[in-house]
């Protein structure tokens, strides 16, 4: 009987934690670095960017562009504090895909940001950029 009572908090435990965490791979967060400064990251802390050839709603980044530059989706996007989560949204690309939006921005990944916190693409052909909430859409 105690091995029963056992396992089942064990399961409730399991099944409390693993959504906890899932719902941690949906969160987005608000990071800051000198010289780059606030900007959006996924759970892990993989830097976000917007292209600056896209348009609110479309993604004009595809073939080897995407290569470079996977598009970021999460169905259910959690937003750091400060942020409104009705400012995240959903596209469904030319391919079929469907990717994240920030205020009708689709967002993408850099292929050389290796860890948390690298921000290589920054200002990448000036067209790439990080996207600072308290600053975007830039006009």
């Amino acid at each position: 009987m105690k091995r029963s009572i056992n396992i089942l908090l064990a399961i409730i435990l399991v099944l409390l934690f693993g959504s906890a965490v899932l719902a941690g791979q949906d969160s987005v967060k608000l990071m800051k670095k000198d010289g780059v400064g606030s900007y959006l990251t996924d759970a892990a802390g993989m830097s976000l960017y917007w292209f600056k050839k896209d348009s609110t709603g479309i993604s004009n980044c595809s073939g080897g562009c995407l290569e470079k530059w996977p598009a970021f989706y999460r169905e259910n996007v959690m937003a750091p504090e400060g942020v409104d989560s009705a400012d995240f949204g959903t596209i469904t690309r030319v391919d079929g895909k469907e990717q994240t939006t920030f205020r009708g921005y689709p967002l993408y990944y850099f292929f050389k940001d290796k860890m948390a916190g690298d921000t290589a693409g920054q200002g990448l052909k000036d067209v790439w950029y990080l996207i600072d909430p308290a600053h975007f859409p830039p006009m």
